[in-house]
């Protein structure tokens, strides 16, 4: 297959209905939120980045570094928080609930595999 050809079938599932997108984007929730999100990709990458250095190319591990992005991680985190009308402790508590009801007490390769997705969704709301 030509890149052109490629390109071409590609687009065809692309949304291009931009209207819809464009409302939404009007919300500063929405804004914020991308903000946040975007920015919570980027501080991953670095975290990744310095692993990667780390592991494959010998550098040695930058701790400094990996707790400067995990406070930027922090950052952006708390501006999704207050765009949500949300504080870290519901947060971390509902992950806990979330957690327990996974795997009881302890991790499990097979609870992890059969997860109840529905009481996790009901334990979150």
């Amino acid at each position: 297959m030509k890149t052109s050809e490629y390109i071409e079938s590609a687009i065809k599932t692309e949304s291009n209905d931009f209207e819809p997108i464009k409302k939404r984007l009007e919300s500063e929730q929405t804004i914020r939120l991308l903000h946040s999100g975007i920015g919570l990709a980027t501080e991953s990458a670095e975290i990744l980045d310095s692993l990667k250095k780390h592991i494959f190319y010998g550098k040695p591990l930058d701790e400094v570094n990996l707790k400067e992005e995990m406070g930027d991680l922090f950052w952006y985190l708390a501006i999704m928080a207050d765009s949500l009308n949300i504080d870290f402790e519901t947060v971390m508590a509902k992950n806990i609930e979330k957690l327990k009801a996974r795997y009881g007490e302890k991790f499990s390769e097979a609870k992890a595999i059969e997860r109840n997705l529905v009481l996790e969704r009901q334990i979150l709301e």
